[in-house]
């Protein structure tokens, strides 16, 4: 069976968590760079760095937005319209040692209106640095998520767009994230149940669910497990469920396994969990 990656959500998962325990794992940061320097969006740098949570030294991967793409959310604000959490959390406090790499020209017209559809931000990504499996995981992940907001807002895939504003963001980290787990090269992988919260989020429209409608759709549509614990927030976000979606290949792992790295990922959102995400890489023993 050889390498295999295993996602352990016990505090849910985000794509920006994501990107970050796979790079805290070893993956490839500088074909990362190289990747997000490539694609021809504007307006937003990277910032990875190194933060302390419950003690312990763990991975931050942030999308800086320039102030006139400015969200503080990763998902809500393309599925749902422009989001209106209170979030001061999207700097994290306790950063020791960092890189920041600004990208795009810092544009004033107003973005609040300008919308992209799948087929345009596929070819974002058929024209970035990237190898052609990077592409296909990207491709297969924003295509998971247009198809379950499809099927949120009953409109035709075609006509699902995704607000300037979230876009930005999930691009950068779909892609990021592409190229990560591109570079690891694992042949399988697995996951834990995905650890999500109650109550409601507000976006554009009012008061939403959680699980919010698009990842209730992916995990009806891709047989994600679920747990259930009592916080209240949003712990899965459409971006994770569909990075999962994408990746798992084993509904379980083998009864035997090699701990051979342990890549811890930073949440933002200040809930009742640690807010990381493990990828640890795992093998099997050699009979």
């Amino acid at each position: 069976m050889g390498r295999i990656l295993y996602w352990d959500c016990s505090s849910g998962i985000s794509g920006d968590m994501a990107v970050a325990a796979l790079l805290d794992l070893g993956a490839d940061g500088d074909a990362v760079k190289e990747a997000l320097e490539s694609i021809e969006v504007e307006g937003f740098g990277i910032e990875v760095s190194r933060v302390m949570k419950s003690g312990i030294d763990i991975c931050d991967f942030s999308v800086i937005l320039d102030q006139a793409h400015e969200n503080h959310d990763h998902d809500m604000a393309y599925l749902y319209g422009p989001w209106h959490e209170d979030d001061d959390s999207h700097h994290p406090h306790e950063h020791h040692s960092h890189e920041h790499h600004s990208h795009g020209h810092h544009s004033h017209k107003d973005h609040s209106h300008e919308h992209r559809g799948l087929q345009e931000i596929i070819a974002i990504i058929d024209a970035a640095t990237m190898n052609p499996e990077a592409k296909a995981l990207a491709t297969e992940i924003f295509t998971i998520l247009a198809e379950a907001e499809s099927k949120a807002h009953n409109v035709p895939i075609e006509e699902v767009h995704f607000h300037e504003v979230g876009a930005i963001d999930s691009i950068a980290d779909i892609i990021a994230f592409s190229v990560a787990f591109d570079s690891l090269a694992v042949e399988e992988v697995a996951t834990s149940p995905l650890s999500e919260g109650s109550g409601f989020v507000r976006c554009q429209h009012g008061l939403i669910p959680v699980p919010v409608p698009a990842v209730a759709n992916i995990a009806s549509s891709y047989g994600l497990p679920l747990r259930f614990i009592p916080v209240e927030g949003e712990l899965v976000t459409p971006t994770g469920a569909a990075i999962v979606a994408a990746t798992r290949t084993l509904e379980a792992l083998p009864d035997s396994v090699i701990v051979k790295r342990v890549g811890m990922g930073n949440g933002k959102r200040h809930y009742e969990t640690p807010g990381i995400l493990r990828a640890i890489l795992l093998e099997t023993p050699s009979a």
